[in-house]
């Protein structure tokens, strides 16, 4: 024999849910309707056949029972109330508002991640915002505005910047470029210096040795975590130490073991490591390459590349997901020219004229 119970919420979906939480998929539909309540809301009915035994357990098994406790209650209506505000956004999300979708289309397009727009957008439920494409879009651009963080520039004080990053972004050429920055564009000298980490790659040594003698700075090579020590010991009156890393992907674990042991040594300064990211980052790599260098402490990332792409929809979706201050983008080959402080305005603007073409 067959039970009749009808389930009422404020979609067909929930209420059959509500069913499908009580009784498991041992049931029947028999109808789904919308109705209008006294009060003038419409809500969905939805009418399942369950079998007699099954009903009876499920409806008065908590005559039983002991009974529960305010805070239980509690939980169990937030955690309810919690279910459907998570439906309410899907339903929202998932409309077919023309508007909404054509918006959302184009930021997806451009490389920003769904998971992030809906969870911006799961804000504006019932606001005119979401019927109107120029403001919709202004209203996500100041989202991204918001969301992007930049480490400021600052020499008060002595420092280690240790550049980190994949293999082949542009580490040497950038650190050549943040020397003679220091050593000669700023509103005093500053005394700079390189230390070299990177004995894997051939012809490193040569390269920033090359650009040390050409801006007279200091350069040391090193191999071991001793000689770090001594490298940095030897340099103690140097405003800038430059460290320079061999480059690494997900699977270069000597590589990264070595780097961790040089980033935790016993450092009288502070060692300030910056992420150097190409600006042609993919989306199927951003999780590789942050879960490779997270574990360094990161303390900004410094962007290169920015000459090769139009397209910087996934590097600010890079940003986005992972809420890595930015500090410095490389925007070119020349020394030290094509090296500017990060700024907001720059990265936007860019992005917004891909998103207009």
């Amino acid at each position: 024999m067959m039970m009749n119970e009808t389930f009422v919420a404020q979609t067909p979906k929930e209420a059959y849910n509500e069913a499908i939480a009580k009784y498991g998929s041992g049931i029947k539909l028999i109808s789904a309707k919308q109705v209008k309540y006294e009060d003038g809301e419409l809500r969905c009915e939805v009418a399942v056949a369950v079998p007699e035994a099954l009903y009876m357990e499920k409806s008065f098994a908590n005559e039983q029972s002991v009974e529960k406790s305010e805070e239980e209650v509690l939980l169990e209506e937030l955690g309810e109330l919690k279910k459907q505000l998570a439906l309410m956004k899907e339903e929202m999300l998932g409309s077919d508002n023309s508007v909404l979708d054509k918006v959302k289309a184009l930021f997806i397009e451009k490389g920003i991640a769904k998971k992030w727009l809906d969870d911006v957008l799961s804000t504006l439920m019932g606001n005119s915002i979401l019927s109107d494409a120029k403001l919709l879009v202004s209203y996500i651009l100041e989202e991204i505005d918001e969301s992007l963080e930049v480490h400021e520039e600052s020499l008060t004080e002595p420092k280690i910047m240790m550049l980190v990053g994949p293999t082949g972004v542009g580490k040497t050429t950038t650190i050549a470029k943040l020397a003679a920055r220091y050593a000669y564009m700023m509103d005093k000298p500053y005394k700079v210096a390189f230390l070299n980490l990177d004995s894997y790659k051939v012809g490193a040594f040569d390269q920033l040795g090359q650009y040390a003698d050409i801006m007279q700075i200091e350069h040391v090579t090193i191999d071991s975590v001793e000689a770090f020590m001594r490298g940095l010991e030897a340099l103690k009156s140097y405003d800038v130490i430059l460290v320079d890393t061999a480059g690494m992907s997900p699977y270069d674990t000597q590589k990264f073991i070595k780097t961790v042991e040089f980033v935790q040594s016993d450092i009288p300064r502070k060692v300030e490591v910056n992420l150097v990211l190409s600006a042609t980052v993919k989306y199927e790599d951003m999780d590789d390459i942050y879960n490779n260098f997270s574990f360094l402490n990161l303390t900004s990332v410094i962007i290169s590349k920015f000459d090769e792409t139009k397209h910087l929809g996934g590097l600010l979706n890079f940003m986005l997901l992972y809420h890595v201050p930015m500090s410095y983008f490389s925007i070119g080959q020349e020394v030290p020219d094509d090296l500017l402080v990060a700024s907001k305005e720059y990265l936007l603007e860019r992005f917004i004229g891909d998103l207009d073409s």
